[in-house]
């Protein structure tokens, strides 16, 4: 691979790296609701073993942001899920033209790793516990990379292609695609959608999003059998047809943005409690 050219380079980190590293998400995902192994140990090494080829530790720390999310959905200030206010007003509420628009939502979708990442610590750092396992994390991956750095004759080529496949796996990728269409309102103010197409073989059956909704403690290989044996519950529900296409509209219909999802004020739930 150090001596290919950039085209075959970059051609093999979009489709083969991206949708490796991709799938290498969606098993973290599936390790932060313990669904790998028995025990809590078990779950955080097999995350971390699934986070070796991503290059930046970040197994631990998702754990914690997710569960808000599943526990918080749509709350403002607590889904981290939840595009900002700053995030949308650039990419919305200050462009000038279609154009515009357009240009800004695929720059957000190309970048959109990064809001990923960065926006869960920058709203909610005290979310993330400051313990041992953090640790745990950072050293595992951290001698991973090290030991690949040394095994490719001291060069950084196997890191880059493996940090280039992580960007793409959370860039304008076909896999990429759930990221919008779980939760961003593109019909009937159905705040959650699922996707029964072949990509979820990729994907650790992430498109059975309802489902996992539902039942969070299910693992990704029987999500399917929950649609089979309550149909009358998600049958009838708007679904997405296509990743790539859910994308595709994100980006060219001038309706859809940021400012997309259904979400709630805290104050709200509180008055409904009383």
């Amino acid at each position: 691979m150090q001596n290919w050219s950039w085209g075959a380079f970059i051609g093999v980190a979009y489709v083969i790296g991206g949708t490796a590293n991709h799938s290498l998400f969606l098993a973290i995902h599936e390790m932060s609701h313990n669904l790998g192994a028995k025990s809590l140990l078990g779950n955080q090494l097999i995350g971390m073993m699934a986070n070796i080829p991503i290059v930046i530790p970040y197994s631990v720390t998702f754990r914690p942001y997710h569960m808000a999310h599943h526990r918080n959905q749509g709350l403002w200030g607590e889904d981290t899920d939840i595009p900002t206010a700053i995030e949308a007003y650039v990419v919305t509420k200050s462009a000038t033209c279609y154009l515009d628009h357009t240009l800004r939502k695929a720059l957000f979708m190309f970048c959109q790793i990064f809001a990923y990442a960065l926006r869960p610590m920058l709203m909610k750092p005290e979310t993330v516990p400051n313990d041992l396992w953090i640790v745990m994390n950072w050293i595992v991956v951290g001698a991973a990379d090290v030991a690949i750095f040394l095994a490719g004759s001291k060069s950084f080529t196997p890191l880059f292609y493996l940090l280039l496949s992580t960007f793409f796996a959370g860039s304008i990728h076909p896999t990429a695609g759930h990221f919008i269409a779980e939760h961003y309102v593109f019909q009937d103010k159905v705040e959650t959608y699922s996707y029964y197409g072949w990509l979820n073989m990729l994907a650790y059956n992430v498109g059975y999003h309802n489902e996992h909704h539902d039942f969070p403690n299910i693992p990704w290989s029987r999500l399917p059998r929950v649609r089979e044996i309550a149909p009358e519950f998600y049958r009838n529900l708007p679904q997405c047809k296509s990743w790539p296409g859910t994308i595709l509209s994100f980006i060219f219909d001038d309706h859809i943005s940021p400012f997309s999802r259904v979400t709630r004020q805290p104050e709200t739930l509180n008055k409904k409690k009383h």
